[in-house]
């Protein structure tokens, strides 16, 4: 008899298989780095000095493109990583929004659906706005 899947298995599933991609984005992005001794333009004396220069300020995400990620820098691959990790609790918000409507709970539908614009302004918008 099949299972039923709940969407706490969903949700759990969903944040241990993001933390989990982003740990070997992150892992393996740090070994290149290890192994070619820097990413890019920048050193690994640039990149781990406690004053480092490089930090995502300076790295837009346009600085993961085919270029970067075949020619295996590692600094991209962690920025991967990364993302993946930011990206992890917003797709759990997402799946709240679908687990509050499937069980009609249309308070908490809306309350989670204000969350996830708060979040995609946070992420999207607002930071299009800061001028530097």
């Amino acid at each position: 008899m099949p299972r039923n899947i709940s969407f706490e298995d969903i949700i759990g599933w969903t944040l241990r298989v993001g933390v989990l991609i982003s740990a070997v984005f992150i892992i393996f992005g740090i070994g290149l780095i290890y192994v070619h001794r820097g990413a890019g333009i920048y050193t690994f004396k640039d990149l781990v000095a406690a004053n480092s220069p490089v930090n995502t300020s300076i790295l837009p995400v346009s600085y993961i493109n085919s270029r970067t990620v075949m020619g295996l820098n590692g600094l991209a691959y962690v920025l991967i990583g990364l993302i993946i990790l930011m990206a992890t609790p917003v797709v759990r918000v997402a799946i709240g929004i679908a687990q509050f409507a499937h069980e009609r709970n249309w308070l908490y539908t809306f309350i989670t659906a204000v969350v996830f614009i708060n979040l995609m302004l946070a992420i999207f918008v607002i930071p299009a706005l800061v001028v530097k």
